[in-house]
């Protein structure tokens, strides 16, 4: 912006000059502008575009988390046993039966003993395939034998 200021100064400098006198010249050559100014100025404001887009992406790549980062810890979610006091203990798997949880536990004593689960505190995704103990409230289910809205789980190693 600084570069394009000085280029307007010295362009309105020389037009000065020439109001100076009452009666100019009809050539049409000197009212043009030459095109050497013209890519000056294009060449400064890329240049000054790319320094700007460098450091904006640096900046906002350092202010990304990526999903190699983010660590599972080992409790998430509102710790109230008391609103929460249902429990179950499993390996947690994707998938719920006809519609009812994202994801269920995995329980010993065959797929009658698996627990479906939702949750809208906890994203027990990054927790799948993992040993959980969690805590919830238990709802009413048309097909699954267990359907609980999880409130804390905690990562049993």
């Amino acid at each position: 912006m600084f570069f394009l200021a000085i280029i307007a100064i010295l362009f309105t400098m020389d037009d000065q000059k020439k109001s100076d006198t009452v009666i100019r010249d009809l050539d049409s050559n000197k009212n043009k502008l030459s095109a050497q100014p013209f890519f000056i100025v294009l060449v400064l404001v890329i240049f000054v575009g790319v320094i700007i887009g460098f450091f904006a992406s640096t900046f906002l790549a350092k202010s990304q988390i990526t999903s190699q980062n983010i660590t599972t810890q080992k409790t998430a979610g509102i710790a109230d046993k008391k609103t929460f006091k249902d429990k179950a203990e499993g390996t947690l798997k994707e998938g719920g039966v006809d519609g009812e949880g994202n994801f269920h536990l995995v329980r010993p004593g065959g797929e009658s003993q698996n627990v479906y689960l939702t949750s809208s505190t906890v994203d027990l995704s990054q927790y799948v395939g993992k040993k959980v103990r969690v805590w919830g409230e238990t709802f009413q289910a048309e097909k699954a034998g267990w359907l609980m809205d999880v409130g804390l789980v905690e990562v049993l190693q």
